[in-house]
């Protein structure tokens, strides 16, 4: 059925629906897990098995409410609860000051991030993406035949935050400008001046996808009041970073009706009645977002004071994650703190010393900074400086996410 449950379906809807469907089948969504599950192997893949900061996800999980919610909806399971979604939408749109219409609800960020880029690129229209940035709409413009347009980031150095000048000339016809704030992997905020420029100044029929899955986790100004402005945007959120819901999966896709219709068109699934009761609840917690960004934040800026003091530079994160300067092969160091049973990374081939670290728990990080210290100490495989970022079209890196 189609996602957009306000709509009823209609036998020309159903064929449409179904011909996205079919188009999908061969097309697997790029997750932050199917890329961490490459990285780590079969093996490793077990989050009780050492200490794993490389996915980005919260290790505090839902919150205490969420739990509830889901421990009641268990014995219902049964049963599809058609209303529930239509509430879970109604919420955040109220919260949020938005037309219910406008929003859709998917199993996370994921499959709507790969569907904008289905629906807005082509081999004529291309891709326009922060280099680093999160990597899963490169994946989904090689299956529209779409060139991937790389930015460096601006001052990789300093501030990290997106090249929105750079991003506006780099593509006379793009599809999308893709803006992931805060960063991922550097979780660096672009300032919200620079994000104005970038929605003003993009071409007329150019989608900016913005994606806010770690918002929650800092300052920087909201995006949705450029959906409400009726802008060519489309906002992405997730319970899956702040709320700790990255295994229960539950998020939004906000923009222009019709701009939702042309992603509709690849299609939804009903959402688990358990993540959409945890995803209520959650929205209901008046005091979880800051009581959750400020304990996030005590764990990043010790963590990144004790590597600073050691030496090493680090991006200025206002997220979960940062990048971290390691002044060697990042993959030899990501193989080393590997072998002590603590699992970093991922590497960008941009910035080939950095390594993206995940903020866990107090404990897990001291566990990190004493490993890392013995990983430093002992001898370098190789020293490298970073070179200048490079654009072109994505090759995979010869990753394998699936089989």
């Amino acid at each position: 059925m189609p996602s957009n449950l306000n709509s009823p379906v209609t036998r020309r809807s159903f064929f449409r629906f179904a011909a996205g469907a079919s188009a999908l089948a061969t097309m697997p969504i790029v997750t932050e897990a199917h890329l961490a599950f490459a990285q780590r192997g079969r093996r490793l893949g077990d989050p009780n098995h050492g200490v794993h900061i490389d996915s980005n996800e919260n290790p505090l999980g839902p919150c205490d409410a969420a739990r509830q919610a889901m421990l009641d909806m268990v014995p219902k399971g049964g049963r599809y609860f058609f209303d529930m979604q239509d509430d879970l939408i109604d919420l955040f749109a109220k919260q949020e000051g938005l037309d219910r219409k406008a929003v859709r609800v998917y199993a996370g960020s994921s499959e709507p991030l790969a569907y904008t880029v289905l629906a807005f690129t082509n081999p004529s229209r291309p891709l326009v993406i922060a280099d680093p940035g999160y990597e899963a709409p490169m994946f989904a413009a090689e299956r529209t035949g779409a060139k991937v347009i790389k930015v460096p980031l601006a001052d990789p150095k300093g501030a990290a935050t997106h090249d929105t000048k750079a991003m506006l000339g780099a593509a006379a016809n793009p599809g999308v400008i893709y803006v992931c704030n805060p960063n991922n992997p550097t979780g660096t905020c672009t300032p919200r001046a620079d994000i104005e420029s970038l929605v003003a100044g993009a071409p007329k029929d150019a989608v900016m996808l913005i994606d806010e899955a770690y918002i929650h986790l800092c300052d920087a100004p909201r995006s949705l009041d450029f959906v409400k402005e009726g802008k060519n945007v489309i906002v992405l959120r997730t319970f899956s970073k702040l709320y700790g819901m990255a295994g229960i999966r539950m998020g939004f896709a906000v923009g222009r009706p019709d701009l939702m219709d042309k992603i509709d068109y690849f299609g939804s699934n009903f959402m688990p009645i358990t993540a959409t009761a945890a995803a209520i609840a959650s929205l209901k917690q008046a005091d979880l977002i800051e009581t959750r960004k400020k304990i996030t934040a005590g764990t990043r800026g010790e963590t990144m004071a004790w590597l600073k003091g050691q030496g090493f530079a680090v991006t200025p994160s206002e997220s979960n994650c940062f990048m971290l300067d390691t002044r060697r092969d990042g993959k030899d160091v990501l193989k080393a703190m590997a072998a002590k049973d603590v699992y970093v990374g991922r590497i960008w081939p941009a910035w080939p010393t950095q390594v993206r670290i995940t903020v866990g728990t107090p404990e897990e990080m001291m566990t990190f900074r004493k490993a890392f210290g013995e990983v430093m100490a002992g001898p370098a495989a190789a020293r490298l400086e970073t070179p200048g970022a490079h654009g072109g079209r994505f090759d995979g890196g010869g990753t394998t996410l699936w089989s």
